[in-house]
């Protein structure tokens, strides 16, 4: 019993430390500077959000043992903004109501960017980035961003699962990503 419970808590352990190094790169300021993504909440959660779907979609690669690692760190996201909502004062009440909506957003985005990845549709994915994470109606918007996503996902195909597992994530630096793409 108590072998059960320490391996589940350096599973846990290993789930922070990879949501960790995702959530820096979703923060590091060339997104904010030179792709024009707003810094504010819902910039960083869109961010964040393009971030956890490649790597969880690289996890979804690796099979059974990876879909359920990638359902912990989606779960272990659900968790950190549950939790940030009631640091900010959302009250019990309304929590549920903006988790809900938290929750369609990513499933809604993670598809949308799924498909024009999978496609190599890099104009699709533009529009939909220039729509949901920088906020503009011009796909122009959403090119360098696009640019980025598309060499970090051919990136992330070329690194081991097993290195995902331990809680090891490369992600490119996103201007020079952007420009190789």
């Amino acid at each position: 019993m108590f072998l059960f419970k320490r391996r589940d808590s350096a599973r846990r352990k290993t789930i922070e430390r990879l949501y960790g190094a995702i959530v820096a790169q979703a923060r590091r300021p060339a997104f904010y500077v030179d792709f024009g993504v707003p810094d504010t909440a819902e910039g960083r959660f869109d961010l964040l959000v393009l971030h956890l779907h490649l790597a969880n979609d690289r996890l979804a690669a690796a099979g059974e043992d990876g879909i359920a690692f990638g359902q912990e760190l989606i779960d272990y996201f659900f968790g950190d903004m549950d939790a940030s909502l009631r640091e900010i004062g959302i009250g019990d009440l309304k929590v549920p109501k903006k988790m809900r909506t938290l929750a369609e957003a990513f499933l809604g985005r993670s598809a949308l960017y799924g498909e024009a990845i999978k496609a190599g549709d890099k104009a699709a994915l533009a529009k939909a980035l220039a729509r949901n994470v920088v906020g503009s109606d011009d796909a122009a918007a959403g090119q360098a961003l696009a640019a980025y996503a598309m060499q970090a996902e051919k990136g992330l195909r070329l690194q081991a699962p097993e290195a995902l597992f331990a809680a090891e994530i490369h992600f490119p630096e996103p201007v020079k990503a952007a420009a190789h793409a």
